[in-house]
């Protein structure tokens, strides 16, 4: 059995991304480990969920216990940086932010969980942070360096296939629905699409292993119950369809570092 490393930016972002990989991976028999790069203090959060004078980080550090629990998850674990907020707030400039953070101290710091959970597989972002965060950027960053101090050889970028965004959202528009990618609203995606460089997802043809994930989402969209504090029952993910659920979330796409050309698979730890 093997080991798979899961690294992200807040508490969330593993449903989204890889729940499906991480419940597949569990169910085979395999480790699962989760890391954070930080708590998520920044987030948005939904109306009447948090208690008198409880802190976001704290509501956010108990979501994700739980939705790790449903995944299959065997350990999770914090860096310690702090959300960094979208791009181009002032709280990118926060010194404790991980945007702010010196890579090869942070990759030090993943580097030994990646050590310690006698990694396989690790998991991070594509160059782009998928959509341009931040966080997301600097976790492809730090994780790509810390595979390397580590001396891991499968690393995967989790990614969004911008061509199966681009032709949803095409059918939405002919059906009148409005629908969207990763839970972005459909008209940030299509802004996200329209700009230069289209900071959103990687083409079809740079995704090299695309995994079904069909039979575990039950589990991911009850995970994704779990971070009440971020996903609400009227939001894009939870409101939609059964179909269109599986539509969007049934398969889990990555890029596989130093892949050879025309490399297809259909799983991390085959």
């Amino acid at each position: 059995m093997a080991t798979l490393v899961c690294f992200h930016a807040h508490p969330d972002d593993e449903v989204i991304a890889t729940g499906g990989v991480m419940a597949k991976a569990s169910s085979e028999g395999h480790q699962v480990v989760l890391v954070f790069a930080t708590r998520g203090e920044r987030g948005e959060v939904q109306p009447g969920v948090l208690r008198p004078d409880e802190p976001l980080w704290r509501r956010r550090v108990e979501e994700v216990a739980a939705a790790a629990k449903l995944l299959g998850v065997h350990r999770h674990e914090f860096l310690g940086y702090v959300d960094s907020g979208m791009m181009g707030e002032p709280s990118n400039e926060d010194p404790a932010s991980f945007w702010q953070a010196d890579i090869e101290e942070a990759a030090a710091r993943l580097a030994a969980i990646l050590t310690d959970a006698g990694t396989d597989v690790l998991t991070v972002y594509d160059a782009h942070g998928q959509y341009g965060h931040p966080d997301h950027i600097q976790v492809h960053r730090v994780g790509v360096r810390a595979a390397e101090l580590a001396g891991i050889e499968r690393v995967y970028e989790a990614t969004i296939d911008r061509d199966r965004i681009r032709q949803m959202l095409e059918e939405a528009a002919a059906g009148g629905e409005a629908i969207a990618g990763s839970g972005l609203a459909a008209d940030e995606a299509r802004r996200m699409l329209a700009e230069e460089g289209e900071p959103l997802g990687s083409p079809a043809d740079q995704i090299t292993t695309r995994v079904d994930v069909t039979r575990w989402l039950a589990v991911k969209r009850t995970a994704m119950r779990a971070h009440a504090s971020q996903i609400s029952e009227d939001s894009w993910f939870l409101a939609m369809p059964e179909p269109a659920f599986a539509a969007a979330f049934g398969t889990e796409s990555f890029i596989r570092r130093g892949a050879a050309p025309g490399l297809i698979e259909s799983d991390l730890l085959g």
